[in-house]
């Protein structure tokens, strides 16, 4: 039978979690927005999965998105405007700026995540995936960088798991550009496991997180803390990079008219100030 948790900061407002045998399923959980993030999604998000670490019942972790998205990234209206965007600022100017902690979170969370991506997984969204162990895709997937299009650079997902797992070359071009990917392509590339069927996702993620789930605890956790300080290395200084730098595009003209032109929906046009 499944079970509901409510963690740390109350309720959930922008997000479902559920465990259901061994297997915790993250759900962010705002259609109407495509599942973009604001403050509280983002404190939601590190909340939950901070949870299913701690949980010793928990094996596997999968984290989606109510349809029609995955993650659309950051919910430019609410945090890139007016008081919510001067915090943004001010958090990431402090004098010891490091990872966003959603990030952290994510990155640290000692059971092995899978990412069932059902849509638009942009922005922010791309960053989530990336934080994933393996990601399996939905045909209606859609993979973007699209910092570069905000005058702003990626979060660690980008700069630091990208690469290693598309190859710097293909990693520079996703994130150089800001193009956007169908399912198919990243499949080509190696950044999903597998396409299926919009319908067959949650089924085949879910029976990959049982098979996981099915072998000992003790050895997951310690196989997947190998995987990462084999694969990836350590966070600290690139996500403190990371956020240092984000201190300041979000002050730069190019940051706000990236944004003032998604809102008006139009071509920016970028001065390099």
């Amino acid at each position: 039978m499944a079970r509901k948790a409510a963690i740390g900061i109350g309720e959930f407002e922008c997000l479902l979690y559920e465990v259901a045998g061994n297997v915790a399923t993250i759900t962010i959980n705002r259609p109407e927005r495509r599942n973009a993030l604001n403050r509280r999604a983002y404190d939601e998000v590190e909340a939950a999965f901070r949870h299913a670490s701690a949980d010793m019942e928990v094996r596997c972790v999968i984290v989606t998105g109510a349809d029609p998205a995955f993650c659309s990234g950051e919910d430019v209206k609410e945090m890139m405007t007016g008081e919510q965007h001067e915090a943004s600022v001010s958090r990431l100017t402090s004098v010891c700026p490091g990872p966003t902690p959603a990030a952290v979170a994510a990155l640290e969370c000692e059971t092995p995540v899978i990412a069932a991506v059902n849509g638009a997984a942009v922005g922010w969204g791309m960053e989530l995936s990336l934080f994933a162990d393996m990601r399996i895709a939905s045909e209606k997937a859609k993979f973007g960088e699209i910092f570069i299009k905000r005058g702003l650079v990626s979060d660690v997902g980008g700069l630091w798991r990208l690469p290693h797992i598309v190859g710097a070359a293909k990693a520079s071009e996703l994130l150089f550009t800001g193009d956007v990917i169908d399912g198919t392509e990243a499949e080509r590339i190696g950044l999903v496991t597998e396409v299926v069927p919009h319908e067959e996702l949650m089924p085949r993620a879910r029976a990959l997180a049982d098979r996981i789930a099915a072998n000992p605890p003790l050895a997951l956790r310690h196989m997947k803390e190998g995987l990462r300080r084999t694969t990836y290395g350590e966070l600290e200084e690139i996500g403190g990079w990371v956020s240092g730098t984000l201190g300041k595009l979000f002050q730069t003209e190019d940051h706000r008219e990236g944004v003032k032109s998604f809102l008006e929906k139009r071509d920016p046009v970028f001065k390099g100030r």
